[in-house]
């Protein structure tokens, strides 16, 4: 299957795209998501040389930029270790419960694209993350959501 795209949430004060940018290599592992049908988008569907898009939730949700997978799916380590607030002790070693994946920093849009603004086109009406309730940290997005809200993440203009 060809290349898929997909959105990624982290809360900025916990990881930002500015701390991403900002890691050796411009990499880092995503971990700790801890929801089994976004797991099984980690595990299952995720490929290098996939793309996706930075949403920074929670204050001011926005997409804030791209990132590029550069490892597939993997054993999540953080679910091993007890000083780690994403332990999980039913996903031993042998047999992993959790899944996570590498990403490289693509780009910083020059604004960010708040929610309330994809509210507003058209296009992006059926996206997953503007369903009522919808409160996924990985889902998936088509090619055409990724190049739109790219898009005004590169104007100057209005949201």
């Amino acid at each position: 299957m060809g290349m898929r795209y997909w959105l990624l949430k982290s809360e900025p004060g916990c990881y930002s795209i500015d701390d991403l940018a900002a890691e050796p290599d411009q990499t880092t592992c995503w971990s700790g998501v801890r929801n089994f049908q976004a797991r099984n988008f980690l595990r299952d569907q995720m490929s290098e040389g996939d793309l996706a898009l930075f949403y920074h939730s929670v204050t001011d949700p926005s997409a804030v930029g791209s990132v590029r997978v550069v490892r597939a799916g993997y054993p999540d380590e953080t679910a091993w270790n007890p000083d780690d607030g994403h332990f999980d002790p039913r996903s031993p070693p042998e047999r992993p419960l959790w899944f996570a994946v590498d990403v490289r920093f693509d780009q910083k849009f020059a604004r960010p694209v708040p929610l309330k603004a994809m509210r507003m086109v058209r296009a992006l009406s059926g996206m997953e993350l503007l369903r009522k309730g919808s409160r996924l940290s990985v889902m998936p997005i088509t090619e055409e959501e990724f190049n739109i809200i790219s898009q005004m993440g590169k104007t100057d203009g209005p949201g």
